[in-house]
């Protein structure tokens, strides 16, 4: 099994670049999960794991929201500081379980459009390259 493409949405892309979230460090959560180091699986391809704030460590740091199958995509789709929230509620649950379903279904053409349209942003520095 190869290593998992890794994507960012158009959301997360924001919530990272405000918080300072490095891909390194997401790079590093999604190497966790592939090893099955999952914080917490919600289910459906849904898992949520922590990740330290730059310079701290990751009990008070932020808890990120990614659409997961291993061996094949990780997307992060939503990500929040522990100090804000405690956790997703039910409906949140419900609603990035859907989005898995659907995400995780994208052909490449459809992944490609997405890129494109900035929807998704591709996160590299594991071993492939993509072109555009």
């Amino acid at each position: 099994m190869g290593k998992p493409r890794v994507f960012k949405t158009r959301w997360f892309q924001r919530f990272a670049r405000k918080e300072k979230i490095g891909d390194a460090v997401l790079l590093e959560a999604v190497a966790r999960a592939e090893k099955g180091q999952v914080d917490a699986d919600v289910g459906g391809g849904v898992i949520k794991q922590r990740i330290a704030r730059p310079g701290q460590g990751k009990s008070g740091g932020y808890r990120t929201i990614i659409l997961f199958r291993q061996g094949e995509r990780a997307v992060f789709v939503y990500g929040f500081a522990k100090s804000e929230r405690a956790n997703i509620d039910a409906h949140e649950k419900k609603q990035f379980k859907e989005a898995a379903g659907h995400v995780l279904r994208l052909t490449e053409r459809q992944l490609a459009v997405l890129l494109k349209e900035g929807d998704f942003v591709e996160i590299k520095g594991h071993d492939q390259e993509i072109s555009k």
